[in-house]
């Protein structure tokens, strides 16, 4: 069997935490292989890349969640009894509940609850000196994604559920003092949601039979039990957070049509084939999640290695969108690489790869396109505006990587 090359010597956490999405990338390319072994808070690990590891990692039923990744990064993304932390039969009930909810009606109501606001903001908009879109567009999904799911919002609900959920997205991939503040914030979201659970269930609060909130309330696994009120309580989660989420790829967006204004005027009027394109390249050249974690539940071979039953590994998401191998020159934008795509769903992976039924795949995959389509529509038709000198700079040494400056826009017009 091949030796697995090694990465640092002693730990590789400092090293993530100075280098970020670039991390195993560099490693890799040091080593020349798609694969090497380090610890990793301070735990043995094996990190990967590439199309051909994504499809070894993404074998259904091949590697759980569970423990695969920091204890404070799951509270904040996923917690306990959630659908990713579970396995097999159970893991694909719950998936398919999730999916179930991702019909073209569903989303298409999303991205209508989207539009709607935006257009709305753009009077205030105008009046405003500046305007910061990545903190705007965060206050724009929340307000979509409750009335989405079906969770009534107040006005003066707005800001701390956005803020809560700003909280959870930013500070994830941070340990100490920032993580803390964030997990007290996500208490107060399920304190929140719980008793939103509980209204529901008693028959207080009304909500539409089809809606995301009532089929999560209402759902029983194959054992015929519903969910506990703190599971509920955390799969809303799993539905709200990633929709607000979904603001860090639109301001990627504006920096992308601000970085190419070529591709602002060719969306002005283009068809939804390269609008697709223009999406997908953002998705694919923009960073999102570095990596994501599992560990393994059987003994198998790849490339050459045994892995045995509870290696644990990390896929390397950032460094697989930028695979040379698979994306002629992977550090350019440019959105016609799509024309030739093959639609492979292990080397296109931002929010993870696999089959989104088979196995651990982000299941709002479609309502992300969905939404950044709309979201370029609104911003190259629906609005004009200027952007001042500031600082565009994204760092790859941050997680989440966003412009410096959140993207400040200036005299903003509705169209």
């Amino acid at each position: 069997m091949a030796q697995i090359p090694r990465g640092p010597r002693l730990d590789g956490t400092i090293g993530f935490l100075t280098a970020g999405y670039g991390f195993v990338s560099r490693w890799c390319e040091r080593l020349h292989a798609n694969r090497f072994a380090t610890r990793f808070m301070l735990k043995d690990v094996v990190f990967i890349r590439g199309e051909e590891a994504a499809r070894a990692f993404y074998q259904p039923d091949r590697f759980t969640r569970r423990g695969a990744m920091p204890a404070s990064t799951v509270r904040l993304l996923q917690d306990k009894g959630s659908v990713q932390m579970l396995d097999g039969a159970a893991h694909r009930a719950r998936k398919a509940m999730f999916m179930g909810m991702m019909t073209p009606v569903e989303i298409q109501r999303l991205v209508d609850d989207v539009d709607r606001i935006w257009r709305g903001r753009l009077p205030a908009w105008a009046t405003q000196e500046q305007v910061a879109l990545h903190d705007e567009i965060r206050t724009i999904l929340c307000q979509a994604a409750c009335d989405w799911v079906g969770i009534p919002l107040s006005a003066s609900e707005v800001a701390p559920r956005t803020r809560e959920l700003g909280a959870m997205i930013d500070n994830a991939g941070k340990l100490g003092p920032a993580n803390w503040w964030a997990s007290l914030l996500r208490l107060r979201t399920e304190r929140w949601t719980g008793q939103i659970v509980e209204w529901v269930r008693a028959g207080s609060l009304g909500t539409a039979k089809d809606s995301p909130l009532a089929v999560i309330v209402w759902y029983r696994d194959p054992d015929d039990q519903r969910l506990t009120t703190k599971e509920a309580t955390v799969e809303i989660l799993n539905l709200l957070r990633p929709i607000v989420a979904i603001g860090e790829y639109i301001v990627f967006a504006a920096l992308a049509l601000q970085a190419h204004p070529e591709w602002r005027e060719r969306l002005r009027a283009a068809d939804e084939t390269e609008l697709e394109w223009f999406v997908q390249e953002v998705r694919r050249y923009y960073p999102f999640f570095p990596f994501i974690g599992g560990k393994a539940l059987v003994d198998f071979e790849w490339d050459g290695h045994l892995f045995t039953h509870g290696t644990w590994m990390l896929l390397d998401l950032y460094g697989t969108d930028h695979e040379a191998a698979v994306w002629n020159d992977p550090n350019v934008f440019r959105p016609e690489r799509f024309r030739d795509w093959d639609g492979s769903p292990y080397n296109l992976i931002p929010q993870g790869g696999g089959d989104e039924l088979a196995n651990h795949r982000c299941p709002g995959e479609a309502i992300t396109i969905a939404v950044m389509k709309q979201a370029a529509r609104l911003l190259t038709t629906a609005m004009t505006y200027d952007v001042p000198a500031q600082d565009l700079k994204v760092d790859l040494a941050r997680v989440p990587a966003q412009p410096r400056s959140g993207f400040v826009m200036t005299n903003v017009t509705a169209v």
